[in-house]
């Protein structure tokens, strides 16, 4: 189980953890996203898992997590002759901000709903207690 919302507003976590406190994406997820982040242009897989010295296949399940966040963007890039391949880069960080902003705002509106329906239930049990 996860630490508590109390734990974990007592550490000291650092903007990188935000990946795996918002999609629960794995250490590697974050290692393959900063490799795209530090590279000049875009990466093959091949390329993404050499630098993060992990097998392609690895590679590949880590890049397909982060496309499913949104973190990263896949584009393919045809032969003259005929095929084609993927390239991967990092979307936007004011995109990727804005979407955990907005899943922290869910998050929040569905915390205050839970609470509310605790102070209710719990009001009224008291309630009925009492004027028993």
């Amino acid at each position: 189980m996860p630490d508590s919302l109390a734990e974990q507003l007592r550490s000291d976590m650092e903007c990188e953890g935000l990946l795996e406190c918002f999609h629960g994406l794995k250490p590697l997820d974050r290692e393959c996203f900063q490799v795209l982040v530090e590279s000049e242009e875009p990466l093959t897989i091949d390329e993404i898992g050499e630098a993060v010295d992990r097998e392609r296949s690895t590679a590949y399940r880590a890049v397909q997590r982060l496309l499913q966040t949104g973190f990263i963007s896949k584009e393919q890039i045809n032969y003259d002759q005929g095929g084609y391949y993927h390239v991967y880069q990092p979307t936007d960080p004011e995109k990727i901000s804005g979407e955990m902003q907005r899943m922290l705002n869910d998050w929040y509106a569905k915390m205050g709903q839970l609470i509310q329906e605790f102070e209710d239930k719990y009001e009224s049990a008291e309630s009925a207690t009492a004027s028993s």
